[in-house]
């Protein structure tokens, strides 16, 4: 077993390497650290979707992930609401992607297209979960990156990052396979029903 060595708040912790990826306790505060090459962060983020209860917030820059895709559509099938915002480079024409993928699935997909790119790789599970770090939620990610991922079980954090989930959302416009438009962009979805303003 491979020995780690930490240095969190003047105290020298030493964890172990776990196969899978590295856990601890931080000021009360759970979390798990994986790593690529090397560690499955893919199976990592996929067992963390498989727990979800009630809620799953996700922001994507680059999503072409499969057993990720899937592992969402598992859980809207089981109740859980389910929400994506991607990045506008996800919503191309003529082209087959995770937005197609899950919109045909019955994910509401919301497109962040006011920046120039919506970079961010974040998702908030039960409003008790977030899951970031440089990890894009592709293959690549996986077997040919050198990224992080980070899972920390904080409710206060949690909210934080729900809490800029709802202004990005409010800065999107729902995914239907077409090009942005400006002034019909904000569109509410309760329910489970889409509502398009007039």
């Amino acid at each position: 077993m491979i020995i780690k060595k930490m240095l969190l708040a003047g105290l020298l912790i030493v964890l172990p390497t776990l196969a899978f990826a590295e856990s601890g306790l931080f000021d009360h505060t759970p979390y798990q650290v994986c790593f690529t090459p090397g560690e499955d962060c893919t199976g990592l983020i996929t067992n963390e979707l498989a727990t979800a209860k009630h809620s799953v917030y996700v922001q994507a820059y680059s999503f072409t992930s499969t057993p990720i895709a899937r592992a969402l559509v598992d859980a809207e099938k089981r109740g859980v609401k389910v929400m994506v915002i991607l990045d506008k480079s996800q919503s191309k024409h003529n082209r087959y992607t995770s937005a197609t993928f899950l919109e045909n699935n019955h994910i509401p997909i919301w497109i962040d297209y006011r920046p120039a790119i919506a970079h961010n790789k974040v998702m908030i599970i039960d409003d008790e979960i977030v899951i970031t770090g440089s990890f894009n939620f592709t293959n690549a990610a996986q077997y040919k990156n050198a990224e992080n991922l980070l899972v920390i079980h904080n409710k206060s954090l949690a909210n934080v990052y729900t809490d800029n989930w709802q202004h990005r959302e409010l800065q999107s416009y729902i995914y239907s396979g077409e090009a942005p438009h400006p002034k019909k962009s904000r569109t509410l979805y309760n329910n489970g029903h889409f509502h398009f303003p007039i």
